[in-house]
Formats: structure tokens, C-alpha cells, sequence
């Protein structure tokens, strides 16, 4: 090939743009977003899945031997009920739907199925590997496991229906913890982190960020003490967020990703 042809497309290919897809996959969007409530509640809370119903809510509390599923009206208040785990059952995340609520184990591979009216434990089902995180929308369930990877399964056989690759800026993501399903999309907890991203369910991309480094929570000097906790008021527009140990639930609302506009009712968990 002639030389200075040659030249011409080394020239080329250095100064032509890069694709937008390519910049794009460096950029993530940090969310601002406002404290629009703060509730104190008891610091002996060791948080793995929140859900709230408007009305209700519902908490499971990790630890061996220690492990509990409780169901509030007030967050501040003694709970309207309580279920504990057997003492080698480590409770994970949680959700409710279609009146069911389904509590993930740890290391156990089970998934406890209650009646969400009487915290009533209706049957177990299986499953392999860790539960972590778990949220529903309205469809099926959607399950963390610690990896970048989320699993949907159908409600009734928590069987698997697809895998869902977590992608986007540049990073290869992992240790996803608890899940909430909002404004149609998937909000997870990285683990030991004091991040939230915003997940497309249908292509994995994360949308954004949101750093919690501004909220200051009291409780126990402990390194566990990390942010764990994602529940959904729909009336109210936001989302409320807390921790392992923390004294505090938070209602934010992010600025952007559905929470500018005015809070609907969506395929989310009901």
C-alpha cells in the first residue's frame, strides 16, 4: 500500500471523534437529591430488606442466631409483629407481592414465602448459591446473589426466567445488595459502599448514582455499620433509605430518573 496513504488513515483514525456510546460508558450521572424526612428508630437494627406499603412496613434483620422479620407501623415504635429465623438462618432482602412476602437466606438457598397480612409462613422454596437483595416488579421477582449480576424468577416456583448483566461507566460491578424496584427501575445497595445506582431492568445500564456520604447517621462505631435499606413511598415521592445499626430512616427524593415528575403509580411492587 502507498505510504502516504497509509499515513492518511493512521491520521484518520487518531483525530476522528469517538463514538458517543464510548463516551457515554465513562460518564455516570450522580444524582443530587433532598432529605425531605428523617424518622429515628432503634440502633440494634442489623438491615438487609425494607418494603413499605404506605401504610406498613416490613424489615428483615440479619446475624445468625439473631435473625428476625418484622412488620411496623411506625418505624419508631415496637413492631405490630415478629417471626424469628431458626438460629442457623441468616435473613437476607425481602419483598411483597401479591399479598405474599418472600424473605431471602443467606447461605441457606431458601427463600421463605409468608402471608404479608399475618407474617404467617406459607412454604419454602430453593435456590443455589447466596441471597442477598430481592424486589419484585409486579411480575416477577428480582434477586442480588453479591455479584454484578441480577436473576429475575417466577414468583410461584422461584424458578429462573433471565439474567441481567449490570453494566455501564466503566466499571465492572459487583457486591449488589438491597434492591427496590421504583420509577421503573432497579435501585440497589453496593455493598460496604455509600452508593445507590439506578438500574435499567431491560439492558442492565446503569443510569446513576446517588452518594450518601451526606447523610451522617448515629449509631454503633462498627465497620458494619454501612448503608443497607431501600423502600419506596409512593405518595410521598421518594425513597426512603437507611443502614446496618443506623438510628435513622431517611426519605430522599433524587432529583431526576421519574422523582421530577409527580409520583405515579407504575408496575412497581404494589
Amino acid at each position: 500500500m502507498n505510504r502516504l496513504l497509509v499515513n492518511s488513515w493512521i491520521l484518520l483514525l487518531l483525530y476522528a471523534p469517538w463514538p458517543q456510546s464510548a463516551a457515554a460508558e465513562t460518564q455516570l450521572q450522580t444524582i443530587p437529591f433532598s432529605i425531605l424526612e428523617e424518622r429515628q428508630r432503634g440502633g440494634d437494627h442489623f438491615t438487609q430488606g425494607l418494603f413499605y406499603d404506605g401504610q406498613r412496613w416490613w424489615e428483615s434483620s440479619g446475624r445468625y442466631r439473631r435473625s428476625w422479620l418484622a412488620e411496623y407501623t411506625d418505624p419508631g415504635a415496637n413492631p405490630v409483629r415478629r417471626k424469628w429465623l431458626a438460629r442457623n438462618r441468616f435473613a437476607e432482602g425481602l419483598t411483597v407481592l401479591n399479598d405474599k412476602l418472600y424473605l431471602l437466606t443467606y447461605k441457606a438457598g431458601e427463600v421463605h414465602v409468608y402471608h404479608a397480612d399475618k407474617l404467617q409462613h406459607l412454604k419454602v422454596m430453593h435456590y443455589r448459591g447466596e441471597g442477598w437483595g430481592l424486589t419484585s416488579n409486579g411480575q416477577q421477582l428480582i434477586m442480588s446473589n453479591g455479584s454484578g449480576e441480577l436473576v429475575f424468577r417466577d414468583p410461584d416456583t422461584f424458578e429462573v426466567v433471565r439474567h441481567l448483566k449490570v453494566q455501564g461507566g466503566g466499571k465492572n460491578w459487583s457486591r449488589l445488595n438491597e434492591l427496590e424496584f421504583a420509577q421503573d427501575l432497579i435501585w440497589a445497595n453496593i455493598w460496604q459502599e455509600k452508593q445507590i445506582i439506578a438500574i435499567d431492568p431491560e439492558s442492565g445500564q446503569v443510569r446513576g448514582i446517588i452518594d450518601l456520604s451526606a447523610l451522617n447517621p448515629a449509631g454503633r462505631n462498627h465497620p458494619d455499620t454501612v448503608a443497607n435499606g431501600i423502600a419506596w413511598d409512593k405518595a410521598k415521592n421518594g425513597l426512603w433509605v437507611t443502614g446496618k445499626y443506623w438510628k435513622q430512616l431517611y426519605l430522599i427524593r433524587p432529583a431526576g430518573l421519574g422523582f421530577e415528575r409527580t409520583s405515579r403509580v407504575s408496575n412497581a411492587d404494589p
